[in-house]
Protein backbone atom coordinates (compact mmCIF):
# COMPACT_ATOMS: atom_id res chain seq x y z
CA UNK A 1 0.00 0.00 0.00
CA UNK A 2 1.46 3.34 -1.07
CA UNK A 3 1.96 5.88 1.68
CA UNK A 4 0.07 9.19 1.35
CA UNK A 5 2.69 11.93 1.49
CA UNK A 6 1.67 15.17 3.22
CA UNK A 7 2.05 18.37 1.18
CA UNK A 8 4.55 19.70 3.72
CA UNK A 9 7.05 17.16 2.35
CA UNK A 10 7.40 19.44 -0.69
CA UNK A 11 6.49 19.14 -4.34
CA UNK A 12 7.15 15.69 -5.80
CA UNK A 13 8.97 15.78 -9.14
CA UNK A 14 7.43 13.98 -12.09
CA UNK A 15 9.30 11.20 -13.95
CA UNK A 16 11.49 9.99 -11.05
CA UNK A 17 14.10 7.23 -11.45
CA UNK A 18 12.77 3.66 -11.46
CA UNK A 19 15.39 2.40 -8.98
CA UNK A 20 17.38 3.70 -6.03
CA UNK A 21 18.57 7.33 -6.02
CA UNK A 22 22.33 7.44 -5.45
CA UNK A 23 22.72 11.23 -5.38
CA UNK A 24 21.22 14.55 -6.43
CA UNK A 25 22.82 17.96 -6.92
CA UNK A 26 21.53 21.46 -7.57
CA UNK A 27 23.40 23.61 -10.09
CA UNK A 28 25.45 26.57 -8.84
CA UNK A 29 23.86 28.71 -11.55
CA UNK A 30 20.15 27.84 -11.67
CA UNK A 31 17.43 25.63 -10.17
CA UNK A 32 18.44 22.72 -12.40
CA UNK A 33 18.81 19.44 -10.51
CA UNK A 34 20.99 16.50 -11.57
CA UNK A 35 20.01 13.04 -10.26
CA UNK A 36 21.92 9.74 -10.52
CA UNK A 37 20.30 6.35 -10.00
CA UNK A 38 20.76 2.61 -9.82
CA UNK A 39 18.45 2.37 -12.86
CA UNK A 40 21.58 3.29 -14.92
CA UNK A 41 20.38 6.83 -15.61
CA UNK A 42 21.32 10.44 -14.95
CA UNK A 43 18.36 12.79 -15.13
CA UNK A 44 18.35 16.58 -15.46
CA UNK A 45 15.33 18.42 -14.02
CA UNK A 46 14.20 22.00 -13.91
CA UNK A 47 13.19 21.79 -10.25
CA UNK A 48 11.20 25.04 -10.23
CA UNK A 49 9.12 24.11 -13.29
CA UNK A 50 8.93 20.38 -12.40
CA UNK A 51 10.14 19.41 -15.89
CA UNK A 52 12.49 16.59 -16.91
CA UNK A 53 14.98 18.30 -19.26
CA UNK A 54 17.15 15.34 -20.20
CA UNK A 55 18.15 11.76 -19.50
CA UNK A 56 21.43 9.89 -20.06
CA UNK A 57 21.67 6.09 -19.91
CA UNK A 58 24.82 4.25 -18.80
CA UNK A 59 26.06 0.66 -18.97
CA UNK A 60 25.65 0.15 -15.23
CA UNK A 61 24.18 1.80 -12.13
CA UNK A 62 25.23 5.44 -11.74
CA UNK A 63 26.67 6.03 -8.27
CA UNK A 64 27.22 9.81 -8.36
CA UNK A 65 26.88 12.92 -10.50
CA UNK A 66 27.81 16.60 -10.41
CA UNK A 67 27.53 19.77 -12.49
CA UNK A 68 30.31 21.46 -14.43
CA UNK A 69 28.13 24.43 -15.34
CA UNK A 70 24.55 24.79 -16.55
CA UNK A 71 25.46 23.25 -19.91
CA UNK A 72 27.25 20.08 -18.80
CA UNK A 73 27.92 17.69 -15.94
CA UNK A 74 29.79 14.53 -14.97
CA UNK A 75 28.83 11.05 -13.80
CA UNK A 76 30.45 8.14 -11.95
CA UNK A 77 29.24 4.69 -12.94
CA UNK A 78 29.45 1.10 -11.77
CA UNK A 79 30.58 0.24 -15.32
CA UNK A 80 33.95 1.79 -14.26
CA UNK A 81 33.53 4.88 -16.47
CA UNK A 82 33.69 8.62 -15.80
CA UNK A 83 31.52 10.53 -18.28
CA UNK A 84 30.96 14.10 -19.37
CA UNK A 85 27.31 14.87 -20.16
CA UNK A 86 26.36 17.71 -22.52
CA UNK A 87 22.80 18.77 -21.73
CA UNK A 88 21.91 20.75 -24.88
CA UNK A 89 22.85 18.00 -27.35
CA UNK A 90 22.34 14.90 -25.20
CA UNK A 91 25.91 13.92 -26.09
CA UNK A 92 28.15 12.09 -23.65
CA UNK A 93 31.90 11.44 -23.69
CA UNK A 94 33.92 8.98 -21.65
CA UNK A 95 36.61 10.99 -19.84
CA UNK A 96 38.30 7.85 -18.56
CA UNK A 97 38.03 4.65 -16.61
CA UNK A 98 38.87 3.15 -13.24
CA UNK A 99 39.60 -0.53 -12.59
CA UNK A 100 36.43 -0.89 -10.49
CA UNK A 101 33.10 0.96 -10.09
CA UNK A 102 33.47 4.73 -9.69
CA UNK A 103 31.85 5.72 -6.41
CA UNK A 104 32.06 9.53 -6.38
CA UNK A 105 32.73 12.50 -8.62
CA UNK A 106 33.35 16.20 -7.91
CA UNK A 107 34.27 19.15 -10.10
CA UNK A 108 36.94 21.41 -8.58
CA UNK A 109 36.44 25.00 -9.73
CA UNK A 110 39.76 25.94 -8.11
CA UNK A 111 41.76 23.29 -9.99
CA UNK A 112 39.59 23.14 -13.12
CA UNK A 113 39.56 19.35 -12.82
CA UNK A 114 37.12 16.50 -12.41
CA UNK A 115 38.06 14.40 -9.37
CA UNK A 116 36.82 10.82 -8.96
CA UNK A 117 37.11 8.15 -6.29
CA UNK A 118 36.69 4.45 -7.01
CA UNK A 119 36.33 1.09 -5.32
CA UNK A 120 39.73 0.35 -6.91
CA UNK A 121 41.12 2.46 -4.01
CA UNK A 122 42.36 5.29 -6.22
CA UNK A 123 41.53 8.98 -6.67
CA UNK A 124 41.98 10.34 -10.20
CA UNK A 125 41.89 13.81 -11.75
CA UNK A 126 40.59 14.42 -15.26
CA UNK A 127 40.63 17.21 -17.83
CA UNK A 128 36.94 18.22 -18.12
CA UNK A 129 37.34 19.00 -21.83
CA UNK A 130 37.64 15.30 -22.63
CA UNK A 131 40.33 12.83 -23.57
CA UNK A 132 43.52 14.62 -24.66
CA UNK A 133 45.27 11.53 -25.98
CA UNK A 134 48.07 12.02 -23.47
CA UNK A 135 47.71 10.12 -20.23
CA UNK A 136 49.69 11.30 -17.23
CA UNK A 137 49.84 9.81 -13.75
CA UNK A 138 50.69 11.99 -10.76
CA UNK A 139 51.22 10.87 -7.18
CA UNK A 140 50.90 13.06 -4.12
CA UNK A 141 51.30 12.55 -0.42
CA UNK A 142 48.17 13.31 1.59
CA UNK A 143 48.18 16.68 3.36
CA UNK A 144 46.70 15.02 6.44
CA UNK A 145 46.05 11.45 7.47
CA UNK A 146 43.78 10.91 10.45
CA UNK A 147 41.62 8.27 12.06
CA UNK A 148 37.88 8.72 11.72
CA UNK A 149 36.29 9.81 14.97
CA UNK A 150 33.34 7.53 14.16
CA UNK A 151 33.71 3.82 14.86
CA UNK A 152 31.43 2.50 12.13
CA UNK A 153 31.14 2.76 8.35
CA UNK A 154 31.08 6.30 6.94
CA UNK A 155 28.07 7.16 4.79
CA UNK A 156 28.70 10.80 3.87
CA UNK A 157 31.44 13.45 4.04
CA UNK A 158 30.83 17.15 3.29
CA UNK A 159 33.17 20.13 3.69
CA UNK A 160 32.02 23.23 5.57
CA UNK A 161 31.13 26.12 3.23
CA UNK A 162 33.93 28.22 4.79
CA UNK A 163 36.52 25.49 4.14
CA UNK A 164 37.66 25.13 7.77
CA UNK A 165 36.61 21.50 8.22
CA UNK A 166 34.12 18.81 7.35
CA UNK A 167 31.17 16.83 8.66
CA UNK A 168 30.90 13.07 8.32
CA UNK A 169 28.11 10.67 9.15
CA UNK A 170 27.97 6.95 9.81
CA UNK A 171 25.68 3.94 9.85
CA UNK A 172 25.57 4.23 13.66
CA UNK A 173 23.33 7.31 13.76
CA UNK A 174 26.14 9.76 14.47
CA UNK A 175 27.61 12.87 12.88
CA UNK A 176 31.13 14.16 13.58
CA UNK A 177 32.20 17.78 13.12
CA UNK A 178 35.91 17.93 12.28
CA UNK A 179 38.41 20.75 11.67
CA UNK A 180 41.47 20.86 9.40
CA UNK A 181 43.49 23.00 11.83
CA UNK A 182 45.68 20.51 13.70
CA UNK A 183 46.61 22.89 16.51
CA UNK A 184 45.39 22.10 19.99
CA UNK A 185 42.95 25.02 19.81
CA UNK A 186 41.65 23.89 16.44
CA UNK A 187 41.14 20.28 17.48
CA UNK A 188 39.40 21.33 20.70
CA UNK A 189 36.44 22.47 18.57
CA UNK A 190 35.64 19.04 17.13
CA UNK A 191 32.77 16.97 18.48
CA UNK A 192 30.29 14.25 17.52
CA UNK A 193 26.60 13.85 18.27
CA UNK A 194 23.88 11.23 18.05
CA UNK A 195 20.92 11.65 15.70
CA UNK A 196 18.33 9.70 13.69
CA UNK A 197 17.50 7.39 16.57
CA UNK A 198 14.42 6.43 18.53
CA UNK A 199 13.66 4.56 21.72
CA UNK A 200 11.32 1.61 21.50
CA UNK A 201 10.54 -0.94 24.20
CA UNK A 202 13.39 0.34 26.35
CA UNK A 203 16.11 0.18 23.70
CA UNK A 204 17.62 2.50 21.12
CA UNK A 205 16.93 1.90 17.43
CA UNK A 206 19.76 3.44 15.41
CA UNK A 207 19.45 4.49 11.75
CA UNK A 208 22.23 5.17 9.23
CA UNK A 209 22.75 8.85 8.35
CA UNK A 210 23.04 8.81 4.56
CA UNK A 211 23.15 12.49 3.63
CA UNK A 212 24.53 15.85 4.76
CA UNK A 213 23.92 19.18 2.99
CA UNK A 214 25.10 22.63 4.11
CA UNK A 215 22.96 25.72 3.64
CA UNK A 216 24.91 28.07 1.32
CA UNK A 217 23.93 31.26 3.16
CA UNK A 218 23.82 30.39 6.87
CA UNK A 219 26.25 27.46 7.08
CA UNK A 220 23.73 25.38 9.02
CA UNK A 221 23.18 21.87 7.69
CA UNK A 222 20.62 19.18 7.02
CA UNK A 223 20.98 15.47 7.69
CA UNK A 224 18.89 12.68 6.22
CA UNK A 225 18.59 9.19 7.66
CA UNK A 226 17.09 5.78 7.09
CA UNK A 227 14.37 6.75 9.58
CA UNK A 228 12.85 8.90 6.80
CA UNK A 229 13.49 12.19 8.61
CA UNK A 230 15.38 15.33 7.59
CA UNK A 231 16.82 17.36 10.48
CA UNK A 232 18.30 20.87 10.40
CA UNK A 233 21.28 21.63 12.66
CA UNK A 234 23.21 24.64 13.89
CA UNK A 235 26.71 23.19 14.15
CA UNK A 236 28.25 26.20 15.88
CA UNK A 237 25.70 26.24 18.69
CA UNK A 238 25.28 22.44 18.73
CA UNK A 239 21.50 22.60 18.40
CA UNK A 240 18.81 21.05 16.24
CA UNK A 241 16.83 23.81 14.55
CA UNK A 242 14.04 21.86 12.86
CA UNK A 243 12.72 18.44 11.89
CA UNK A 244 10.56 17.96 8.80
CA UNK A 245 7.63 15.57 8.65
CA UNK A 246 8.57 11.98 7.90
CA UNK A 247 9.15 11.00 4.27
CA UNK A 248 7.86 7.72 2.76
CA UNK A 249 11.17 5.84 3.10
CA UNK A 250 14.92 6.34 3.72
CA UNK A 251 16.53 9.67 2.86
CA UNK A 252 19.23 8.80 0.33
CA UNK A 253 20.40 12.28 -0.72
CA UNK A 254 19.96 16.00 0.01
CA UNK A 255 20.91 19.22 -1.79
CA UNK A 256 20.23 22.93 -1.27
CA UNK A 257 19.78 25.25 -4.23
CA UNK A 258 22.43 27.91 -4.80
CA UNK A 259 20.48 30.57 -2.87
CA UNK A 260 19.24 28.21 -0.15
CA UNK A 261 15.57 28.74 -1.05
CA UNK A 262 14.99 25.13 -2.09
CA UNK A 263 15.92 21.75 -0.63
CA UNK A 264 15.86 18.63 -2.80
CA UNK A 265 15.17 15.40 -0.92
CA UNK A 266 15.82 11.95 -2.38
CA UNK A 267 13.34 9.60 -0.69
CA UNK A 268 14.70 6.21 -1.69
CA UNK A 269 15.12 2.92 0.17
CA UNK A 270 18.85 2.20 0.67
CA UNK A 271 18.47 -1.52 1.46
CA UNK A 272 19.66 -1.15 5.04
CA UNK A 273 17.22 -3.94 5.95
CA UNK A 274 17.89 -6.06 2.85
CA UNK A 275 15.42 -6.87 0.10
CA UNK A 276 11.84 -6.02 1.06
CA UNK A 277 8.77 -4.23 -0.26
CA UNK A 278 9.25 -0.48 -0.03
CA UNK A 279 7.74 2.82 -1.10
CA UNK A 280 8.54 4.06 -4.63
CA UNK A 281 11.68 6.12 -5.15
CA UNK A 282 10.80 9.81 -5.24
CA UNK A 283 12.33 13.29 -5.36
CA UNK A 284 10.75 16.09 -3.35
CA UNK A 285 11.60 19.77 -3.69
CA UNK A 286 10.55 21.89 -0.76
CA UNK A 287 10.68 25.63 -0.14
CA UNK A 288 12.91 26.49 2.81
CA UNK A 289 11.73 28.98 5.42
CA UNK A 290 14.34 31.14 7.13
CA UNK A 291 13.20 30.01 10.58
CA UNK A 292 14.17 26.43 9.65
CA UNK A 293 17.79 27.21 8.76
CA UNK A 294 18.85 30.51 10.34
CA UNK A 295 20.98 30.12 13.49
CA UNK A 296 19.35 31.40 16.63
CA UNK A 297 21.44 33.97 18.56
CA UNK A 298 22.81 32.83 21.87
CA UNK A 299 20.87 34.18 24.83
CA UNK A 300 23.02 35.23 27.75
CA UNK A 301 21.60 35.67 31.26
CA UNK A 302 21.28 39.21 32.55
CA UNK A 303 24.11 40.06 34.95
CA UNK A 304 23.02 40.32 38.52
CA UNK A 305 22.86 43.85 39.83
Amino acid sequence: MTMVVPQVAGRELSNPPSDGISNLRFSNHSDHLLVSSWDKSVRLYDASANVLRGEFMHGGPVLDCCFHDDSSGFSASADNTVRRLVFSSGKEDILGRHDAPVRCVEYSYAAGQVITGSWDKTIKCWDPRGASGLERTACWDPEQRRESSLKYQTRCVRCYPNGTGYALSSVEGRVAMEFFDLSEAGQSKKYAFKCHRKSEAGRDIVYPVNAIAFHPIYGTFATGGCDGYVNMWDGNNKKRLYQYSKYPTSIAALSFSRDGRLLAVGSSYTFEEGEKLHEPDAIFVRSVNEVEVKPKPKVYPNPTT
